[in-house]
């Protein structure tokens, strides 16, 4: 699905970050990008749906190129990475408004190009609002040795407050994890890996791994699994 065409063109486009250079290549970008991304959620869907029926790979997975400018100081107008969000069934809205939610997300990037940039697969929840964060860190005080198994099955990341939040005890077993903002986990990939035939297994392996962080999380902000 992915190839070296499909970096060389992310590349390229960092290079030449314009809607005038971007529509002369457009052909381009429908072969060995869109393309690319759209066949991968496809094949995706299988095995998202065995890891939990919850859970949707269709065609609003696919984030779209184009940068949201309104709020930022980097007025680029597309992005030099592809990516794909399996949500849950139970959230709604557009893509860009759901990503908050307990989910399945792959990012595809050349390395170098920026804060986010190379492969990886991040799972969890992302910045959540504060009920679902209060509520996140309620259940890792009620179900201590759920959250040890899911919280090893994948690398924690994202920020975190300077101190544990009031109503919780400072000297808590997780208490540097009572103080995330975040909680998201990461599975990184090389190019060749990306690029190579056994992708779509390999990136399906990374979320089975993943999955008891997010059935955790599910659970906490009373989603079912």
């Amino acid at each position: 699905m992915f190839t070296q065409a499909t970096f060389d063109f992310l590349q390229d486009l960092r290079d030449h970050n314009d809607k005038s250079w971007f529509d002369a290549n457009k052909a381009r970008y429908e072969t060995v990008a869109k393309g690319p991304l759209s066949d991968f959620v496809r094949a995706m869907g299988p095995a998202i749906r065995s890891i939990s029926g919850h859970y949707l790979a269709d065609d609003r997975s696919a984030f779209r190129i184009h940068r949201d400018t309104r709020f930022s100081k980097d007025k680029s107008p597309y992005k030099t990475h592809l990516a794909a969000q399996f949500r849950h069934e139970a959230v709604r809205g557009p893509l860009s408004e759901t990503v908050h939610a307990p989910g399945f997300y792959c990012h595809i990037s050349p390395e170098g190009l920026g804060e986010m940039d190379g492969c990886f697969g991040g799972f969890g929840t992302w910045r959540p609002e504060g009920p679902a964060l209060a509520a996140i860190r309620a259940r890792i005080v009620s179900h201590p040795d759920d959250w040890a198994a899911a919280r090893d099955t994948v690398s924690l990341g994202g920020e975190s407050l300077k101190r544990v939040p009031a109503g919780f005890d400072a000297e808590h077993r997780f208490a540097d994890d009572l103080r995330r903002k975040d909680y998201i986990g990461s599975i990184t990939f090389e190019p060749a890996e990306v690029m190579g035939a056994s992708f779509v297994d390999r990136f399906a392996d990374a979320c089975r791994k993943a999955a008891p962080l997010n059935r955790f999380l599910c659970n906490a902000v009373g989603l079912p699994w």
